[in-house]
């Protein structure tokens, strides 16, 4: 086992002006689309079944350990014979892992096998062993011999190599000589599928998870040492291709970037089973991926809601930090991942000052640009509505749509319209393509101003927001301000609404001017928000907890109407008490 890495700490602040741009691409093309149609079509065919057959593995040469322990009620029910996850539910009874009506989620987590790890925590060996042996049976009954999607996507089958080495004892405990051929000989076969398929998923966590696999079967199948070498390259350049400088991942989502962290903590743990040097990629892609996961946590130890991503609590963030056994600091300041982060004593403020991520690398990303979440310590001030990406299949179709709006972020709107374009196949389209940037630190305040185009083309404005946190912590100052966009076609008023989404437990009182609110934290301190420059309401709202529920909340909206020379909405949030 690695020993943890003791790394200088990544809250430095690099101040002064920087332009940051987008990637520019809109999504696949239709050439794109058919190529990866097609070449999906082939693994079909009775060539591609010939090159996954081949000797079949004696066993394996190690057991890894997984760095991450399983959750104990989830594994309770699995022993119970029902699969949870999340708010979602499958009875184990003549299950034989189809999976119409669920989420991605959902699919993703059954396919690939991690409800092992909490099946593992759910009871004894002779309790828990005749319930794993029984679902492998059930999958290589269903998907052994026939390649089809989801359950073959390389990144789901490098998830499954991965959780089938660390829970090879549990799986493999039975003595039917037959069946523990039947596990291996899948365990292969899934290997040479992704030999020839990892490079094809999904730039980020997909194509990291999918060479993962292609790692783990060369250290644990004896002979490997070739696929291991090509599974190295392969992982390497996964690696490069998906996790920006500073540590993020190119689709810009806080859980994927939990779960990559969990992934190399995975494929260096395979690589210690075998008392093997874990390669300097590996090592310092994790050195750079947690202080960049630990920029977007809040003062509650949970990760803010960014691009689709469910606040995921404190318990499950602390875990997988704690096995990555990388310890470091929150990195403040992040361009290429995009999240400028403010604290001073116990509040934390994150924004998004980045375009969103490009469509290839996002299937759930969101208009989000220039938003922001606070918290004072434990407790969630200003959120973003968030969770799109786990919740497809306990929320409705046009909510799931709403969340990922530019209205449910904390953020302005203008002519009630997102900021980049949301598309119905659910990628993102045209709008913020450029972000100007200045962070700086003084003793008095920490600073972050930033500007998008968004709405440039469309409108002829600029949006820029400046944000300024007092040392003490006590009083955020910010401005929104609407700038004219040079040699852009101007309208005579365009209507703005400027937002901030409340946490879950924030009552809102207006105050007797109607220019400000008194936010009450249920158990916690009071803060007073003031606003000149618009019109305030206190409205409904909603946010996505760390589960898939929903909870009612509110939020204040500021609006008016910008003539062509733009707009100013001054505003602050005080701590009262």
């Amino acid at each position: 086992m690695t020993e943890p890495l003791e790394l200088t700490p990544a809250d430095s602040i690099e101040a002064g002006k920087r332009l940051v741009r987008g990637g520019g691409n809109p999504g696949h093309s239709l050439g794109d689309w058919l190529a990866g149609h097609f070449y999906r079509l082939t693994w079909r065919t009775p060539l591609h079944a010939l090159k996954l057959k081949g000797r079949y593995p004696l066993k394996l040469l190690a057991v890894p350990r997984d760095p991450l322990a399983g959750d104990v009620d989830v594994g309770d029910a699995l022993v119970k014979g029902l699969f949870v996850r999340l708010a979602e539910v499958q009875d184990i009874a003549g299950f034989d892992f189809t999976h119409e009506g669920h989420s991605p989620d959902f699919i993703v987590w059954l396919q690939g096998f991690g409800w092992l790890r909490d099946l593992a925590a759910g009871g004894t060996r002779a309790e828990i062993a005749p319930v794993a042996e029984k679902l492998v049976q059930a999958w290589i009954a269903r998907h052994g011999e026939k390649v089809s999607e989801p359950a073959w996507q390389p990144s789901i089958c490098g998830r499954r190599l991965l959780h089938w080495a660390m829970y090879a004892p549990l799986i493999l405990s039975s003595s039917d000589i037959v069946y523990r051929s039947a596990v291996l000989n899948a365990f292969a076969r899934t290997a040479r599928h992704l030999d020839r398929t990892a490079d094809r998923a999904t730039q980020g966590l997909e194509r990291i998870s999918a060479w993962g696999g292609v790692v783990a079967a060369g250290l644990l199948i004896a002979g490997g040492n070739p696929r291991l070498a090509f599974g190295e390259a392969g992982l390497a350049k996964a690696i490069a291709s998906g996790i920006t400088e500073d540590g993020g991942l190119v689709c810009r989502c806080p859980q994927n970037q939990l779960e990559v962290v969990l992934t190399l903590s995975m494929i260096r743990n395979a690589y210690d089973a075998r008392k093997l040097p874990v390669p300097g990629f590996v090592v310092d892609a994790l050195a750079a991926t947690v202080p960049a996961l630990l920029g977007v946590t809040l003062g509650d130890g949970g990760l803010s809601s960014w691009q689709g991503s469910l606040p995921v609590g404190k318990a499950r963030v602390a875990a997988i930090i704690a096995g990555s056994g990388v310890r470091t600091r929150p990195l403040r300041q992040a361009r290429d991942w995009g999240y400028q982060r403010l604290a001073a004593k116990d509040t934390v403020v994150v924004m998004d000052a980045a375009p969103p991520p490009a469509a290839r690398t996002a299937k759930m990303g969101c208009a989000s640009t220039l938003a922001m979440e606070v918290c004072d310590g434990k407790h969630r001030l200003i959120v973003n509505c968030g969770g799109a990406r786990g919740s497809g299949a306990q929320l409705p179709s046009s909510l799931l749509e709403g969340l990922r709006t530019t209205a449910a972020h904390s953020t302005m709107t203008l002519a009630d319209s997102n900021s980049t374009a949301v598309l119905p196949d659910g990628s993102l389209g045209k709008g913020v393509n450029e972000i100007e940037l200045d962070r700086s630190e003084t003793e008095v305040a920490s600073k972050a101003d930033a500007a998008h185009d968004g709405y440039a083309r469309r409108y002829g404005l600029q949006h820029r927001r400046s944000l300024a946190l007092s040392a003490d912590g006590k009083e955020l100052r910010g401005e929104d301000v609407l700038l004219p966009a040079g040699g852009r076609k101007k309208q005579p008023t365009i209507p703005f609404a400027l937002r901030f989404h409340l946490g879950p437990h924030v009552e809102a009182t207006p105050t007797a001017d109607g220019m400000g609110a008194l936010l009450r934290i249920e158990k916690g301190p009071l803060w007073q928000f003031r606003c000149r420059g618009g019109t305030l309401a206190i409205d409904a709202s909603l946010w996505v907890d760390g589960e898939c529920e929903t909870h009612n909340t509110t939020q204040l909206v500021v609006s008016g109407e910008a003539p062509p020379g733009g707009a100013s909405i001054s505003w602050s949030l005080k701590r009262a008490g």
